[in-house]
């Protein structure tokens, strides 16, 4: 196992209990735990992971309640879909990323690649891109600031949006249906995400198949204003086909 491989695996399990040990990680990986040492070292650095003594824990920028939560939930899908995700983005090219604990993993995949003008109005990603060592920009959005999700929302954000030409929009799904397409529970997170897509030439929805079929109540766009959709399982063969018609790639990922 490549040390990248083996850091991404650590970050999945610290993810899944919140606080992990040292000698824990070891049996789990079946390494040394030197070697865990050194890897928690690495990812404390780059604020992946926070260390304490005998172990590691989430870093206490992730967030609190409901949005740390989510992180640790369908967590090996979510790493997935970001593997899969990444894929599509070239070094130097712009991206609009919105807040969500999906899009979290897809920007640890990002932030391994160079070069990139990343926009975004969530203070964690932000954070993320910044610190990696692959000579990215980090843009984050000013709006009203959510202390959970740690995201900008409001005109403000959405204003600033319209100052930028991004060559993707990676966007996070609460619900997709064939009726209305994409949908979010809240309107101010569907506001900013409107606002990504019509400064994007590409938009991509990461999605965990819990989405498909479900409904919220703030549309985002239609179908046929979707680039990609990346998932971690195939959705019906309705839903697949409604996707095929309206010119959507499907991706979906390997777990």
């Amino acid at each position: 196992m490549n040390p990248s491989d083996r850091q991404n695996k650590i970050i999945n399990i610290v993810r899944e209990r919140n606080r992990v040990a040292v000698d824990e990680l070891a049996k789990l990986l079946k390494i040394s735990k030197e070697t865990v040492r050194r890897d928690l070292s690495t990812l404390a650095k780059v604020g992946k992971v926070q260390k304490f003594h005998g172990g590691a824990s989430l870093p206490v920028m992730t967030g609190e309640g409901l949005f740390r939560d989510r992180m640790s939930e369908n967590s090996a899908a979510k790493a997935a879909i970001a593997e899969e995700a990444v894929k599509l983005i070239a070094p130097g090219e712009t991206i609009l990323v919105d807040t969500g604990s999906t899009t979290l993993y897809f920007a640890e995949k990002l932030a391994e690649i160079s070069g990139l003008t990343v926009v975004t109005n969530s203070a964690e990603i932000a954070r993320i891109v910044s610190l990696a060592h692959s000579q990215s920009k980090a843009f984050l959005l000013g709006g009203e600031f959510n202390a959970d999700n740690r995201q900008t929302v409001g005109s403000m954000a959405v204003q600033q949006i319209r100052s930028f030409r991004a060559h993707h929009a990676i966007l996070t799904v609460t619900a997709l249906d064939l009726r209305t397409g994409v949908m979010d529970f809240f309107i101010e997170e569907a506001q900013v995400a409107r606002a990504m897509i019509e400064q994007a030439e590409s938009v991509t929805i990461l999605v965990d198949s819990t989405k498909f079929g479900r409904i919220a109540s703030f549309e985002v766009c239609g179908l046929d204003r979707v680039t990609n959709l990346v998932c971690d399982q195939p959705p019906s063969a309705k839903i697949l086909a409604s996707m095929t018609k309206a010119g959507v790639n499907v991706f979906c990922a390997e777990q």
